[in-house]
């Protein structure tokens, strides 16, 4: 049994990885902090893990809590894992971070996206990103894992196959994406409360989300590391009124004779045996992932316009977060990498 290290576990995503980790047999949680609900009891704040957990409580944050752990997670705010990383990372078998820290290869991209330097620089080289589908072979033994973003998921997903082939021009993507409100975090603020978002549909980030170079680093690496030269993408964010999913639908346009037979037969090459993707003529649902790690993909070719449409529907709690984590903590620690995942999402 691994003894597992939950930091930051009152958000949504550490709510989903105690979730997660409840039906993992091997998996168990020794520890789970909220500095902002310290003293309160996990069944208190989520009544729906009150089964599993009934006398686990979050415990401050202390860098020596988690020593001797075998993989710590971390569900923390941007900016808080560049603190604690170095202070634990000796201290734990593998660090999971579920934040955007240590996402980007380069460390001059963070004061342009994120608004200040990065405070250690030298682990960027260490660090694996996370996306087991386009970067498996890295993550074995991997000490270090910065976990993808759940944008950068549903998007690279879509998009990386038909990069990878040479199929589509990488210097002109468009990614049009729709995010459930759980993306913006547990903590109330004023644009994600009810009354601003059921019954509307809005835009965010415009020409300027700090997850752009995040999708185009992805875009722009092979599974080797090598590089398949310039990428740009033009990603636009929007805030759909459900709780939770990503639909993210994707443009390019095709470098040959591309129809939508040979768009979904590249799709399917990509991804044959992977155990959560599912590629299918039928369009994604975001219901249809509700509670899984898995991914839905289908591709158009317009005939008309020339454009190839690629989308990808993921449950942004689960595949674009902490399912992603588990399922790249399973691949660190040389376990199947399906252990404690569902393929199948919840319907209704």
């Amino acid at each position: 049994m691994y003894r597992i290290a939950i930091i930051g576990a009152s958000g949504f995503t550490g709510a989903e990885l105690l979730r997660l980790c409840a039906g993992h047999p091997d998996f168990e949680v020794a520890v789970a902090t909220g500095e902002t609900q310290a003293g309160t009891a996990v069944a208190d704040l989520y009544p729906s893990l009150a089964a599993h957990y009934p006398d686990l409580s979050y415990a401050p944050a202390d860098p020596a809590a988690v020593t001797g752990c075998d993989v710590a997670f971390l569900g923390l705010p941007h900016g808080a894992s560049q603190v604690l990383v170095p202070e634990i990372l000796d201290r734990v078998g593998h660090v999971v971070d579920l934040a955007a820290d240590f996402r980007l290869r380069d460390a001059a991209l963070y004061p342009i996206w994120y608004g200040e330097d990065h405070e250690v620089p030298g682990l960027l080289d260490e660090a694996v990103y996370g996306l087991p589908e386009l970067f498996r072979s890295d993550l074995a033994g991997a000490r270090l894992v910065a976990a993808a973003g759940c944008y950068p998921t549903a998007s690279a997903l879509a998009l990386a196959p038909f990069v990878r082939a040479g199929a589509i021009d990488p210097t002109g993507l468009v990614v049009d994406a729709a995010s459930g409100v759980s993306g913006a975090g547990r903590p109330p603020k004023s644009n994600t409360s009810f009354c601003t978002v059921d019954e509307d549909y809005t835009a965010y980030g415009l020409a300027g989300h700090r997850h752009t170079p995040e999708i185009e680093q992805v875009l722009r690496t092979r599974a080797d590391g090598t590089t398949v030269g310039d990428v740009s993408v033009l990603f636009t964010p929007h805030l759909a009124p459900m709780n939770r999913g990503i639909l993210a639908t994707c443009y390019a346009r095709p470098t040959g004779d591309l129809d939508t037979d040979g768009a979904l037969a590249l799709l399917d090459e990509a991804y044959v045996g992977e155990p959560f993707i599912v590629v299918d003529e039928r369009s994604p649902s975001t219901k249809a992932t509700l509670g899984s790690n898995t991914a839905h993909l289908t591709a158009r070719v317009d005939p008309r316009t020339g454009w190839v449409v690629v989308l990808c529907a993921i449950d942004n709690l689960v595949k674009g977060a902490s399912g992603q984590a588990v399922q790249c903590a399973n691949v660190a620690l040389g376990l199947d990498e399906a252990t404690g995942l569902s393929s199948i999402g919840v319907y209704p």
